[in-house]
Formats: structure tokens, sequence, C-alpha cells
């Protein structure tokens, strides 16, 4: 009996350390993050021209009509956000998603894991730290960035979000910036470096990842381009032509956004070296700004920013992440335009999660102008008019990047709906 006891306490010992074995190897083989952007919305608060210009529920829909037919958007697909009214008045405002995002976030890593996060920048709207409207940065930071998250936290107390910073979170002033990564630096569930710019690895030393973390709006505030407005047809028109009609308008530049000493410069020399110097298997770029979209407004910055930095992204890249765009959206770019012709290199995914508070509906005519005019591109799949985030999964047994979208409801139950999955193959050496 003693014999036959020993043997089952052996046999429970040697399965029980399979079973963490096995586990401690699945741990290593995938590497699991939530990918998050434009969060920082909230009603509490609202841009100074929706208080001074007020308008009633009927009045702000009349508006956003007027806009989406003034950019040449097919008045069948018109829609908008949902509407906030403020207690004791008829002023309305677009609703935010960001608590029951970050409750949906929560009920996923429930169920799958999530060993951090990335945030996507604009985390403080409408015009980051420091500005200038009677509040107190400190409950401002709180409130925007701290408190819609605070439901992964109360899961996972050391979970961390890596965090970039977006146009509106420069909005202001330097000192709002470094107000902003001055504060995550006390936080002990937030990083941001004080360049705004950094990198950072994952996982174990041959199955590890390493993301470049880089500031989109210092690069694009280095540079001289204009906002030039589709066409009646959505399709994109020329410079000369656009300023012959009076439509092209210079990039409005802060004077506190130039960028000083070459620091935007600086910042693509440590993209180009650290991406090109790597020793990660997996290697990540994610950053505020597209270098493309559907949604009809960002192309102009998406053009600028492909030549600073597609070329290296192709080279050594595994994805690119952005938000800025307030909608889901997956493509891919063939990398034709920047690599040698007969190149092996697979294509670049391009994933767009920057539905965290605010949501924006597509360009129909311009996402098809896009398809037909650049080879290059190709659009995958996305969703607009939601709240939603991303999922994505780095599996080092089947050398696949998996990208896996969700949304919630805009009447704020924070319930978890599963939207679709991608895979893409490991690409960079």
């Amino acid at each position: 009996m003693k014999k036959h006891l020993k043997y089952f306490l052996l046999s429970s010992a040697l399965y029980t350390c399979a079973i963490n074995a096995t586990a401690a190897a699945s741990e290593q083989n995938m590497i699991s993050f939530l990918a998050f952007g434009d969060g920082g919305y909230s009603v509490d608060y609202p841009k100074t021209k929706h208080i001074k210009q007020p308008k009633n529920k009927q009045q702000f829909i009349a508006a956003e009509k007027r806009d989406w037919l003034a950019e040449h958007r097919p008045l069948s697909e018109f829609n908008h956000a949902p509407l906030y009214v403020y207690a004791n008045s008829n002023i309305a405002v677009e609703q935010s998603g960001a608590v029951p995002v970050g409750q949906a976030m929560a009920k996923l890593c429930q169920q799958k894991t999530c060993d951090f996060a990335i945030q996507l920048g604009d985390n403080i709207y409408p015009d980051g730290a420091g500005a200038n409207d009677g509040k107190d940065d400190q409950k401002r930071m709180e409130d925007l960035i701290l408190a819609p998250l605070k439901p992964l936290f109360d899961l996972d107390e050391s979970l961390v979000v890596y965090s970039a910073l977006g146009n509106h979170d420069w909005k202001t002033s330097r000192k709002g910036v470094a107000r902003q990564s001055g504060w995550m630096a006390k936080q002990p569930n937030f990083h941001m470096d004080k360049r705004g710019y950094y990198s950072f690895k994952k996982g174990e030393p041959g199955s590890d990842v390493e993301f470049f973390v880089i500031d989109t709006n210092m690069l694009l505030s280095g540079q001289h381009y204009y906002e030039i407005p589709l066409n009646e047809k959505g399709q994109e028109q020329g410079l000369a032509t656009a300023l012959a009609k009076g439509q092209a308008q210079l990039e409005d530049i802060e004077q506190h956004e130039i960028p000083l000493n070459g620091e935007d410069h600086k910042q693509l020399i440590w993209l180009a070296n650290g991406l090109k110097q790597s020793t990660a298997k997996w290697k990540i770029v994610y950053g505020h700004h597209v270098l493309w979209s559907i949604g009809g407004t960002k192309y102009d910055e998406g053009h600028v920013l492909r030549r600073l930095i597609l070329p290296e992204l192709c080279e050594y890249a595994d994805a690119y992440i952005a938000g800025h765009e307030h909608d889901l959206e997956l493509l891919s770019d063939d990398c034709s335009r920047v690599l040698p012709k007969g190149h092996s290199k697979a294509k670049l995914p391009l994933i767009i999660s920057g539905a965290a508070s605010k949501m924006r509906g597509t360009h129909t005519p311009f996402a098809m102008y896009q398809e037909a005019q650049y080879p290059e591109y190709d659009l995958v799949w996305s969703k607009s008019f939601t709240w939603g985030f991303a999922h994505i999964e780095l599996n080092n047994q089947s050398d696949t990047l998996t990208v896996n979208f969700y949304s919630t409801p805009s009447d704020g139950s924070a319930q978890l709906i599963y939207e679709n999955s991608f895979n893409f193959v490991h690409r960079s050496n």
C-alpha cells in the first residue's frame, strides 16, 4: 500500500511539474498586450467652443451633417457619435466611451492574457495638461488617464501601460507635455520617457519583442506641408490645383511645437539605428499618427510620415500601430515603393486603434480612391462609428502576429463584442 501511495505521489508531482512546464513554455511562446488610443476625452473636459458657442441636440447633429457633406461624404452614410446633454441645460456634446472601453478591456483580460498595454496618444483632451481652463492638472490626469483604466488595474495591479504622445497632448505647451510625462513617472501603472520617445523590451531573449515608441507630433511639427481638402469626388487633388482654388492651407504649427535643437532629426536617427541594431526577435513601432487610413482627414499627415519612417519600418519592423483616427482599422503596405524591386519581405501590418473614447466615420469614396490609386496599399478590415480597442498576440511557436479587434456598444453598457481576428507572419530579421 505504501509503495502504491509513494508511486501515486511521485506521479502527481511529475504531472504537476509537467503542467507548470507547459504553462511556462506557453508564456514564453506568447506575448499578449492591449492597444488603445485617443482615450482621453470626457464630457467633463469639453472644448471651449462647445461651451461658448453651445448647441442643442438638433443643432449639434445639423452641424455634423454640414461638415459631413462639406467633406464630400455620401449623405446616405451619415451618422454621428452618441450625444450627452449637460444637466439643467440643453447643451449637447459628443458622449465619451472611455469608461465603457476600460471596462470592456478588463472583461477581455479576465478571458485572455494581457501582459501589458500600449496607449497610442491623445491621452488628454482637448488641450493636454496645462490647459488654460482653470482646472487642476493633477485631477485632470487622474480623471482622463487613470480613472477609465482603473478596472484593468483592479484586475491586475502590476499591469503597466506604455504611453505615447499625441497632437492633443502637445496642444497647449511644452510644459503641459512635461507635466504629463512627469505625472506618469510617479504612477506605478504608467510609463513614458520624458523625451516623448523611447524603447522597451518584453519576453525572453530569442522570443522577445522590442517596442519603439515614437512622438509623431514632434516629427510632423518639423515638416513644412499643406492641408489639402479632397475634391468633389472624394479624391486627393494636387497642391498647385488646391492653391489656385485658395483651398490649400499650410499646416498650423504652434510655436511651442517647433522642434528644438534638431530633436526631430535626433529622433529619426534614434529610430533608424535602434531598429537596425535591435537583437529582439520582434520589432514593433507605435505612435499616434497614421501612415494610411480611410477616415478622409488624415491623409496629408500620412504622406509626410510615410516619407519620414516607412523605409525603416519596411526593412526592420513587424508592425506599425497608431491611433489618431477614431475608429478601428487594419491596413497593410507591401513596401514596393521603398524597398528594392523583387524584395521578399511580407506586407507590413498597419493597425489603427483610436476608438477608446471618441468615434468617427469612414470616407467611402476616399477609401475606394486609395485602393485604386496606391497599389502598395491594402485595406484589410475596418469598423467606424464605434468604441473599441485591439488585443495583439505574438506567437513564438507559429511565428505569427495576431491582431484581435473588440468593440463595445454606444449605449455605455461596456459589453465586450468580438469583431475580427487577423494573422500576419513574422517579417523582421
